[in-house]
């Protein structure tokens, strides 16, 4: 009891204070971050290795864990089965548990939104004794996230498929050609109707037969009015319509407009010959 007393012991100071050196001589805010650029509704890995910080065997000590923070608060951090994920993270971020011990801490955030854009940290977070604690910094990592943008070109009569991206779409907006008005076209909660069909799976929004009128820009919002994704329509005759295939009718105008070429040709023939003659 004496012996797993000590090594407890031991671990714990062991972790505390090589966490105390390598916090003490690197700050994070002497540290470029590393971009890393996605687009809305996307996921996004936030590298992290805490072997180029901290060497091979602090991660092995059952007192040292991870913890991803922003400027403003904690978005992840993870100790044995029990994980913290900040508001409007919920379900979205986390790290590959099975790659902790190789070095692998980077954060996955998946369906990427605007908001999420900014400044992230990760630390690694050592339990000392005596109830101390001490954060040593391992990455900084700046998060740039864009919208989708499109040009899409259709005929009259055809279905626009306008993709929503994110489960976070709540609103799109349409700014008709000759317009500088922008008006409500779809909201989340609206039902079907003859010409707007939400798909009952997919982030899809259709808009069926298409008319001139409905060239313009369609905008995708989000909760916060952010722009998910813009897309330009251009509506136009003839637009991606299919070859037609030969018919029978013409195939048979075609094979009697040979045949008389032929005949043609022939008596010409007959003819110069008879001259010649």
């Amino acid at each position: 009891m004496k012996t797993t007393t000590h090594k407890w012991f031991f671990r714990h100071l062991l972790c505390f204070l090589v966490g105390t050196l390598v916090d003490s001589s690197s700050l994070p805010s002497s540290t470029l971050p590393r971009p890393v650029n996605t687009k809305v509704g996307e996921q996004a890995v936030l590298p992290c290795s805490w072997k180029t910080r901290l060497g091979e065997r602090e991660m092995e000590l059952p007192a040292c864990h991870i913890q991803w923070k922003n400027p403003a608060n904690t978005v992840f951090e993870q100790l044995g089965q029990h994980k913290f994920e900040a508001p409007g993270f919920e379900g979205r971020v986390g790290v590959q548990e099975e790659m902790l011990g190789s070095g692998d801490c980077s954060l996955i955030i998946r369906d990427v939104q605007i908001m999420d854009m900014g400044r992230y940290e990760s630390f690694m977070v050592v339990d000392g004794v005596w109830s101390t604690k001490t954060r040593v910094f391992i990455q900084s990592v700046k998060l740039l996230v864009s919208d989708h943008k499109s040009l899409q070109t259709h005929a009259p009569g055809e279905d626009l498929v306008l993709d929503l991206h994110t489960s976070h779409s709540v609103r799109v907006i349409f700014q008709g050609r000759n317009s500088s008005d922008w008006t409500d076209l779809w909201m989340k909660d609206d039902e079907n109707s003859q010409r707007l069909e939400k798909h009952p799976l997919k982030e899809q929004l259709t808009i069926k037969s298409l008319k001139i009128s409905d060239e313009g820009l369609y905008k995708v919002l989000d909760e916060h009015g952010l722009s998910v994704s813009t897309v330009k329509l251009s509506v136009e005759e003839g637009a991606n319509s299919p070859k037609l295939p030969q018919t029978q009718d013409n195939q048979q105008s075609t094979d009697g407009a040979s045949t008389h070429s032929f005949s043609a040709l022939l008596l010409l023939s007959v003819l110069v010959t008879t001259f010649q003659s």
